[in-house]
């Protein structure tokens, strides 16, 4: 099955099989979303306590998606795993701390004799939930905007300045996706509260979570709008058929207009995302995350593809145009992409027994029973 395909075929599967990956785990980020509104919504201990419990069951798949990713890109693409996690390691070392005190904060925030006490544990989701996930965004934009390597004639990365990938930080359009993420996040997190959480006792709770939908939203627009506009206005590289890299005036624009399917997956999730939001707001609905959900994976998928398809580096070099990373030029050999094709099939029972698992955890709505036993977190 997949021994017989082109190398260019199974380079285009892998990087859609990571391009699915990557867009559940910003689906996922709900969880961190749901962090930063802790300290904001939740006005009494019982209501912090119903917050952390109804997340605290969903963190780990939104790690595990994480690692799994990195898994994947290291696995399909090694150079890039080279080149970024080996030259960009400072925004990657602080995305792996946030993540490590979020781990730290659901095991020992209600542990007996905690001398940090709760607040500093809740703290730490906060900073795991806006931090985080900031860095994350501004990560992924370097997918567009480029960052500062060279690759030698035996793939050796250069990195050219000492920020080793904090400078991602200084760029105004990376920044917006970033913010756009952690909003975005927020939104997804009141959503899921209000679909998971047992409201009838805790009517301001459902009051606050609401508003956290609608005024969220309307704080991601900007940055959504400023990062959209000027991806579609700005260069980007193209890669000839001479294999020469070179720079191309509106290159996303060029991109979402000769793959229509790409654009039709970025407009619908737009479009779902703001029905999830109206659902909630205007309608009163509990389900409105399961639109926002759906609507986020399908924009991060409309991303991905952009980035890596159509004759596109996926991680340009703003140094040296040649050292840019193609799927095609970045990826293991077929072997090595045939032998994980085959392991990929395992992919769907794995989801099936998330989507299982999930579904267990959600039969009922988590209440205050919930969080008065000794494995509440």
């Amino acid at each position: 099955m997949f021994g017989s395909l082109e190398l260019s075929t199974l380079q285009i599967y892998w990087w859609t099989v990571d391009s699915i990956v990557g867009s559940l785990f910003l689906f996922l980020l709900f969880v961190q979303g749901g962090q930063t509104l802790l300290l904001q919504v939740g006005k009494s201990e019982m209501e912090k306590a119903l917050i952390v419990n109804s997340l605290g069951r969903k963190w780990e798949l939104g790690f595990t998606t994480l690692v799994l990713f990195g898994g994947a890109m290291f696995a399909a693409f090694p150079k890039f795993y080279a080149t970024s996690f080996g030259g960009a390691y400072w925004v990657w070392v602080l995305i792996l701390f946030t993540f490590i005190i979020q781990a730290v904060s659901y095991e020992y925030r209600k542990k007996p004799d905690n001398f940090l006490g709760s607040k500093v544990y809740e703290i730490f989701l906060f900073v795991n939930g806006s931090l985080g996930v900031l860095l994350i965004g501004t990560a992924v934009a370097t997918f567009f905007s480029g960052s500062m390597f060279t690759l030698n004639e035996y793939n050796l990365v250069t990195w050219q300045t000492p920020l080793r990938g904090l400078e991602a930080a200084f760029s105004l359009f990376n920044l917006s996706l970033g913010f756009f993420l952690v909003f975005n996040a927020r939104v997804l997190g009141a959503m899921y509260l209000l679909n998971n959480i047992d409201l009838g006792s805790y009517e301001s709770l459902e009051m606050r979570l609401r508003r956290a939908v609608r005024v969220n939203f309307l704080i991601s627009l900007p940055f959504l709008l400023y990062f959209l506009i000027n991806l579609l206005l700005m260069q980007g590289q193209q890669v000839g058929a001479d294999g020469v890299v070179s720079l191309v005036a509106n290159k996303y624009l060029h991109n979402l207009l000769e793959m229509p399917l790409v654009a039709l997956l970025l407009l619908a999730g737009l479009g779902l995302v703001i029905f999830g939001v109206a659902d909630c707001v205007l309608k009163g609905s509990n389900k409105g995350i399961w639109f926002g959900g759906l609507g986020t994976f399908l924009v991060g998928l409309s991303v991905f593809f952009l980035a890596g398809f159509n004759s596109t580096p996926f991680y340009p070099s703003l140094v040296d145009f040649q050292s840019s990373l193609t799927i095609h030029n970045a990826s293991s050999s077929h072997t090595t992409l045939t032998a994980m094709g085959y392991v990929s099939l395992l992919v769907p029972f794995v989801l099936g027994y998330i989507c299982w698992v999930w579904r267990l955890m959600n039969t009922k709505k988590i209440g205050t029973k919930d969080v008065d036993h000794a494995e509440a977190y």
